[in-house]
């Protein structure tokens, strides 16, 4: 695997309607993960992308190759508060986050979603926080080796459902 032809930047605001489209592209894909009519809202939140960064402490990483091509991308909250998720994560001090990450299916397997994460957690180590929490899905359960690969352990406490569908957290200690 060579990583390193891709690049991870801060996404321009002129990416964020391409990679809200990617996004929507990655999880309507997703087996046993809900579809656009059945999660309008979540879709809604997906296109719109970009709003998150309305708050200072919030970025939009996308992975890129050689040619400015985006390949992935990945929305770091470095103040837990906008995270935006169900469940008690919002309420969590001291803490960083990621969700929404995504890799285009055609770029997948080369360790692009790796190189977002591990982004996240220098970005969270740099801020001096103390961990890291992301949540996940059974429908993206193949990420979750890759999480545990990089020290992510699952946290029940940070668990919750999303409608019907059950969403599971998990936390990376930053020792710093």
């Amino acid at each position: 695997m060579n990583t390193s032809n891709y690049i991870i930047r801060n996404a321009f605001p002129s990416e964020f309607e391409e990679i809200g489209r990617l996004l929507i592209r990655v999880y309507s894909q997703l087996e046993g993960f809900p579809k656009e009519n059945e999660q309008p809202n979540y879709y809604k939140m997906l296109a719109n992308i970009g709003n998150f960064t309305n708050h200072s402490e919030t970025e939009i990483l996308a992975a890129v190759d050689e040619n400015n091509t985006i390949l992935g991308a990945v929305v770091f909250f470095n103040d837990m508060q906008y995270y935006g998720s169900g469940g008690s994560a919002t309420q969590e001090k001291n803490v960083a986050g990621f969700r929404l990450l995504g890799v285009d299916p055609n770029a997948r397997g080369k360790g692009i979603g790796k190189l977002l994460t591990q982004e996240c957690i220098k970005k969270a180590t740099e801020n001096n926080q103390n961990q890291l929490i992301i949540h996940s899905t059974l429908a993206m359960k193949t990420a979750w080796k890759m999480y545990e690969n990089l020290g992510f352990k699952r946290s029940e406490d940070l668990d919750f459902m999303q409608g019907e569908l059950p969403v599971f957290g998990f936390r990376l200690k930053i020792i710093s």
